[in-house]
């Protein structure tokens, strides 16, 4: 019998084990910027970045700062397997994207109250998409 393989060159096969919410909340909780790594669509290695990020219940909502033209928006369009961190903690998941305007704008003012307005209209100037990743 062959045994499946937890990484396959540069990026994380389907079989990595996935870390519980549990483990992670207490550190989204204490974070206000957690790292989002994507595989790139053109080189399918990892790319981590810093992102801004809200938790509504056991729901991970990100909100790509130029939009459509966000690179790690398109990224996942191509791949949506992802891995957060934060504060060593990780978890492994499939981000969906969320297009519908009225969640968007669910999301946008989620960010505002946790970031303030200003920051928000600052930093992100196109705010047309969003996505979700599930912590469960």
């Amino acid at each position: 019998m062959k045994s499946k393989a937890f990484f396959t060159q540069d990026h994380v096969s389907p079989y990595v084990p996935r870390l519980k919410s549990d483990n992670i909340l207490p550190a989204l909780k204490k974070n206000k910027e957690i790292e989002l790594t994507v595989t790139g669509r053109k080189s399918g290695k990892p790319l981590p970045r810093p992102v801004w990020f809200v938790v509504r219940s056991k729901e991970l909502l990100l909100l790509p700062v130029t939009g459509t033209d966000s690179q790690w928006y398109k990224n996942v369009l191509v791949n949506p397997q992802v891995k957060i961190r934060a504060s060593q903690q990780t978890l492994n998941g499939n981000l969906r994207v969320i297009t519908e305007k009225r969640r968007i704008e669910e999301v946008i003012e989620l960010f505002r109250e946790k970031y303030g307005p200003s920051d928000i209209k600052k930093y992100y100037p196109k705010p047309n998409v969003a996505a979700t990743l599930l912590l469960d």
